[in-house]
Parts: C-alpha cells; structure tokens; sequence
C-alpha cells in the first residue's frame, strides 16, 4: 500500500535485448517491457508472455523485416541464419494483444542482434509494417501520461501522432 515505487529503468532496461513499450488498459495507459535474446539454432522465432494472435503477428513482422534488411541494419547473414531468436513480455499471467508493441519489438531485435542497448529512459510505441513503417495506434494520452509517471524521458511514435 500507499505509494507506487517507481521502476527502477536503468536496471531493467540496460541489457541488449530490452525495451520499453507502451500500452493502453482498460485502466489508463502503461509500460511494458520487451525482452528478446538469441540462441543458436536455424533462425526460428519463438513468442512467449501470454501474446494474443496481433501481438504475435508484429513479432513476425518484425523478424521479417530484419531478415530483408540485415545487411542495411548491420547484421551478418550468419547471425540472422544461425541464431533463433526469442522474444518475451513479461507477466506472463496478463494477456497482451494488439499492434503497439510492433516498433518496440522490432527495436529489440534489432538490439539482441547487434549486442547494443536502448537508452533506459526511451519508450515506443507503434505498429510496423513489412517496409518498416511505422503506423499510428491509439490510446496515445494514455500512454504519454504513462511514460511520464514511469521516468520515461523521450517517446517515439508514428510521426504526426
């Protein structure tokens, strides 16, 4: 009870691997965070966190474009042949759906695959496209007031948004 510690970010957040997303509730606007991490393997994906089928097709979405883009994005060919790839929002026990969460995975990816992290007090949100653009969501109040209340410093979204 009484007040909310706020999350510690830099913590949380200073891996390879973790970003901070965005998401409208029933209840107001929050923050999530978007874990992913490589294996080796043969390039598959795997979702885990509870993610409904339009969280689960932007994580595809996201893997697509990197594979088309890699070299452009300055991944090798093997890393995104030989590794598989996981990726994981946390609590598990609370169901996670819509397109949102689209740049920030695709964000974590990109981080997993080239070991270098996301600033801790950055947070996105926005749906992706296989061309890699980035489209307007709703909730967006929500969110920034979220954003606020977490620590967060700056905030990427579609642009005109």
């Amino acid at each position: 009870m009484g007040v909310p510690r706020p999350r510690n970010l830099s913590e949380i957040t200073g891996v390879p691997g973790v970003v901070t997303g965005l998401a409208w509730t029933s209840v107001g606007g929050d923050i999530l965070y978007i874990e992913s991490i490589l294996s080796n393997g043969k390039g598959s994906l795997t979702m885990t966190g509870n993610l409904g089928n339009v969280m689960k097709e932007s994580a595809t979405i996201a893997l697509e474009y990197i594979k088309a883009k890699h070299l452009e994005l300055g991944i090798a060919t093997e890393e995104i042949e030989k590794k598989n790839i996981h990726i994981h929002v946390p609590e598990g026990a609370t169901p996670k759906d819509g397109p949102s969460a689209g740049i920030a995975m695709l964000t974590s990816m990109v981080s997993s695959y080239k070991n270098k992290k996301v600033k801790p007090h950055l947070a996105m949100t926005g749906e992706i496209t296989l061309r890699g653009k980035v489209l307007p969501v709703g909730g967006i109040k929500e969110k920034l007031l979220a954003a606020t209340r977490a620590g967060i410093k700056e905030v990427i979204l579609c642009e005109g948004q």
